[in-house]
């Protein structure tokens, strides 16, 4: 397979990493005016668009939005009918995410002033959260466990799930997540419909706080479009990982961990970064062997192809600088002291310490949430996470005697901005002969 290969010692290589990072991320146009017109239609016409385009799009014919709902026994059948082994590693998968996430709650906590001025913040959840999850043949109940158990840790009380079941198909698995994870209502809906259904409300379904969840590129759209109605999680890229190894580890799984986010799609980014070129020789070897037992070999080869790289550094001093600036969605730390190298990390989604720490767990069910900030987000972002699901309020109770230091502070600012009413306000509060 030709992957590229490059050495941090040329004298083009930023140019050359900035190339293979380089991703166009711009909307396409034909899509993004699809999706603005189905939006104005179901912002105007409610059930009665979403229930043409769900014909149109996924062929289902229904009377109403309510036949499209399913009911909690349908969820819990689905859970019921799974393999015994399958349904238990579901529920051992949502516990261990469930006691990962609740060590992100945030507390509310307030402080008093000698004066008695009382400043703090108080933590609430969101009321009603949207859930968009992939349906049909492509669908990933995991998605369900690492987008609504968050949420229902941080005490949202009500969790709308929408998936698009073309042709009537329904995943088991994920009507099973749902049921695992508690989700209040799910329709059979999708596409940018969905997402407007959610952002607006409709007669039938209602309006949402924030939409999280994955999607296509209708659905991208759709979540862009409606930010400011409604909150939404990210407009995620496609899949990234990001490989340091010091060449001691087996190379079979090196080029395995590199597979495993190439599959995703043509346009995912795998990328090993190790200071042993015979390791390198070893994994590029590795990956033309077992690229062909993949049954998603071709887009596996086009992916690893076009935007995968295998780069020989200096040392993994190095390596910790570059994945700095490559700022991974995913990135293995394959070395001797994992730990102590996470140290040097200042920009990943997330990170996976060890040699027998693959990628692939944190996808399922290691406990950390695998929504994660791709195309070089981490320098600013974070994971999915509890806190997605709360708000903070600022509290401000100024007592009496408060009010006289803070009063003649806000009116000499007031007055300098130019704001009489704000300084007027603030010297209403003053006792007479302490202005």
């Amino acid at each position: 397979m030709n992957i590229r290969r490059f050495s941090s010692t040329q004298a083009n290589f930023d140019a050359e990493l900035k190339q293979l990072l380089a991703f166009e991320t711009a909307q396409d146009e034909e899509i993004d005016q699809v999706v603005a017109n189905i939006l104005r239609d179901v912002k105007k016409r409610g059930d009665a668009a979403v229930l043409e385009y769900t014909q149109r799009f996924d062929r289902l014919n229904a009377a109403t939005i309510a036949e499209l709902e399913l009911s909690q026994a349908e969820l819990k059948a689905a859970l019921d009918s799974l393999p015994a082994d399958q349904r238990r590693a579901l529920e051992q998968a949502a516990e261990r995410v469930r006691a990962y996430h609740e060590k992100q709650l945030m507390s509310s906590w307030s402080y008093t002033e000698d004066d008695g001025t009382l400043l703090g913040q108080q933590v609430t959840s969101l009321d009603r959260v949207g859930l968009y999850v992939p349906g049909g043949k492509a669908a990933y109940p995991s998605s369900v466990l690492m987008n609504a158990i968050p949420a229902k840790v941080a005490g949202v009380e009500e969790l709308i799930m929408v998936v698009p079941t073309p042709g009537g198909e329904k995943n088991a698995l994920v009507l099973a997540a749902a049921a695992v994870c508690g989700v209040d209502r799910v329709f059979c809906i999708g596409g940018a419909q969905a997402v407007g259904a959610l952002a607006y409300g409709t007669q039938i379904v209602p309006q949402v706080d924030k939409i999280v969840g994955p999607g296509n590129a209708y659905v991208a759209a759709a979540k862009r479009r409606v930010f400011g109605v409604v909150g939404i999680d990210m407009v995620a890229g496609p899949s990234e990982i990001l490989v340091i190894c010091d060449g001691k580890t087996n190379p079979d799984w090196i080029a395995m961990d590199l597979f495993s986010q190439a599959e995703h799609d043509e346009l995912a980014q795998a990328i090993l970064l190790s200071p042993d070129a015979a390791f390198l020789d070893q994994v590029a070897a590795s990956i033309d062997r077992q690229v062909e037992e993949m049954p998603r070999k071709d887009i596996i080869r086009t992916s690893l192809q076009d935007r995968g790289a295998l780069i020989q550094v200096r040392d993994l001093e190095e390596a910790a600088s570059i994945a700095n600036f490559i700022a991974p969605e995913h990135l293995e730390l394959s070395v001797d002291d994992p730990l102590a190298f996470s140290k040097k990390i200042k920009h990943a989604g997330a990170i996976f310490m060890g040699r027998d720490t693959c990628e692939a767990l944190g996808d399922y069910c290691a406990g950390p949430n695998h929504v994660l900030p791709t195309s070089r987000t981490a320098r600013f972002s974070s994971p999915l996470g509890v806190y997605d699901f709360q708000k903070r309020s600022s509290l401000i109770m100024v007592s009496s005697q408060g009010a006289q230091t803070l009063g003649r502070m806000a009116a000499t600012l007031a007055y300098g901005e130019g704001l009489q009413a704000h300084a007027r306000s603030a010297e209403y509060r003053l006792k007479k002969g302490t202005a």
